[in-house]
């Protein structure tokens, strides 16, 4: 069943999965989830997929590798800095 969620559920969703996992089994299990964000979505089986590791050992190291690879579009405006004034 697909489903959407915003960046504020991905720890919880991630906490869904059995870890260890390697990143192929980890974006099967995601292949149906659409993650909303700021400007736009992303399907996060796909997020997973263009992560550089083969394997997670934890739902933190899941969840910073896909940080990584978010689009600019999840967060905030368009390419503004938290840092500028």
């Amino acid at each position: 069943m697909a489903r959407e969620i915003k960046m504020s559920q991905l720890e919880d969703t991630l906490d869904e999965l059995s870890y260890p996992i390697a990143r192929d089994d980890a974006a099967i299990e995601f292949e149906d989830v659409t993650v909303l964000l700021a400007d736009g979505e992303a399907n996060l089986g796909e997020l997973v997929s263009e992560t550089g590791s083969d394997s997670f050992t934890s739902r933190e190291d899941l969840e910073s590798e896909i940080q990584n690879v978010l689009p600019r579009e999840a967060v905030g405006e368009p390419y503004q800095s938290e840092g500028e004034g």
